[in-house]
């Protein structure tokens, strides 16, 4: 009796451990297909703030591809000092939607457009963008009142054509704002010159890296924004399920963008 019974806890025993490590390769693996596909191929995010509107509104979430333009340091988590440089580097195109770390920290996210290319010249004169000392041409598409801790204030949507034809939605809060008359800036080799679609609600690249973004070097691209899986108004909760259906925006659903 005595035999029986140990010979039976000790396969128990055994299964135990079996089915522990069983549990533990599952989870190693399951973890590793994950690191794999962030780092090669794709990433999410969440947009936190208003500087890419008309576009991209806070509560976007957005998933980016991370082959675009090669990989770097900073596309694996924690952006661990490994290697220097790109690797099968590829050039962003002007007018894409570029996801990067902030020069200033190197660890940030920041998402904005890229209108500088190296060897360009940058400048804003009069609330309109030059790039190499001519106009980027935009049309008017509508203008409204928006109510904000400001009070009423005038809002412009226009439609913007860069330079080689990409074209896009800007929004525009009139002249006289901080960046709407810039000096020139130039960007040097290796680096990118960035700018937010909501263009006097920005701190982007007319901000000193200090202060702003600064130059971007290509380093700090971690890939191109895609698509909008999904969106919510500012203040629903993962932790809230109620909230998930009171600030859900389903027209944002899947929406590819320029």
């Amino acid at each position: 009796m005595y035999d029986r019974k140990a010979r039976k806890k000790g396969r128990k025993s055994g299964g135990s451990a079996n089915e522990t490590v069983e549990i533990f390769k599952t989870v190693f693996f399951a973890l590793l297909i994950a690191l794999v596909i962030r780092v090669f191929l794709f990433q999410p995010f969440t947009i936190p703030s208003a500087s890419m509107e008309p576009n991209l509104y806070e509560g976007d979430y957005i998933v980016v591809s991370k082959w675009s333009y090669g990989y770097s340091k900073h596309s694996i988590p924690f952006s661990p000092g490994l290697f220097q440089g790109r690797i099968l580097d590829r050039a962003p195109k002007r007018g894409d939607i570029v996801v990067f770390k902030l020069p200033r920290d190197n660890k940030t996210d920041y998402i904005k457009r890229l209108i500088g290319l190296p060897g360009d010249t940058i400048q804003m004169r009069a609330n309109r963008l030059y790039i190499n000392n001519e106009l980027v041409p935009d049309v008017v598409l509508s203008q409204s009142q928006v109510e904000d801790m400001f009070g009423p204030r005038p809002v412009t949507r226009l439609r913007e054509t860069l330079p080689g034809g990409k074209t896009f939605t800007i929004q525009d809060w009139g002249p006289g704002g901080e960046v709407d008359d810039t000096g020139v800036y130039s960007v040097p080799a290796g680096h990118y010159f960035m700018m937010g679609d909501n263009r006097d609600n920005s701190v982007d690249s007319r901000y000193d890296v200090n202060s702003g973004v600064g130059l971007v070097p290509a380093e700090n691209l971690v890939g191109k924004a895609e698509i909008i899986l999904f969106s919510w108004t500012p203040g629903a909760s993962l932790l809230n399920p109620v909230s998930w259906f009171a600030n859900v925006r389903p027209s944002r659903f899947f929406t590819v963008l320029d």
